[in-house]
């Protein structure tokens, strides 16, 4: 059984979301984490419950996703995997932190790639990876089958979507992204968002403005 710990971290108030089993292996998804009381916070959380983190996994890119990276990649000594398209994203970080008033430590490059055809994995449990592009050129999503629910990065929000005025943003391309891998899936499926409270997918299908 997976279990699921949130936090919300930094300026953009991110959500930043632990992931574990039974095995007390753990991924850090979207670590946000930006200052030393957020870093204490999640590696806390990590201590207090004989957690072992094996992978840092980002749904995408934007600085509000990465800022703790560097920090846990450098503590944890494990890998930081994303999708390779938002490899721009990284190299760009410093300059778009600055551009929204916010110091980003640089995190190390991507040490490896996540698409669709190779599932997120971690002590006995597997995680299916969804390309959502629309975002970012990159974007993917986590979906757990057996549990139903989904990591949906900045794709889908409760009641809203991703925007899409950000680099390797697209309108039409999200909506896509939405209706051929997201909305099909089943309607009780729990919705973790990168920035706000919880959804359903029955819930966005029936009452998403955006999706009408």
């Amino acid at each position: 059984m997976i279990h699921i710990k949130s936090f919300t971290f930094n300026p953009f108030q991110e959500n930043t979301y632990i992931l574990y089993d039974d095995t007390s292996e753990a991924v850090i998804i979207d670590a946000g984490c930006c200052n030393e009381e957020e870093q204490q916070t999640l590696t806390g959380f990590l201590n207090d419950n004989n957690l072992k983190p094996v992978k840092l996994v980002n749904t995408h890119c934007h600085i509000d996703h990465i800022l703790g990276i560097k920090y846990l990649a450098t503590t944890y000594n494990i890998p930081f995997i994303a999708n390779k398209n938002d490899y721009y994203l990284i190299a760009a970080a410093v300059d778009q932190g600055a551009m929204f008033g916010v110091d980003v430590a640089l995190p190390p490059a991507i040490s490896e790639y996540i698409d669709e055809d190779t599932p997120l994995t971690f002590g006995n449990s597997s995680l299916k990876v969804l390309y959502v592009p629309g975002h970012s050129i990159g974007h993917v999503a986590f979906y757990a089958e057996e549990e139903e629910f989904l990591i949906s990065g900045d794709v889908l929000f409760s009641g809203s979507i991703g925007r899409t005025d950000l680099p390797g943003g697209d309108y039409d391309t999200l909506l896509a992204s939405i209706r051929e891998k997201l909305l099909p899936l089943p309607v009780g499926t729990i919705v973790y968002a990168g920035h706000g409270p919880p959804t359903t997918i029955g819930q966005e299908t029936d009452t998403n403005p955006f999706l009408k």
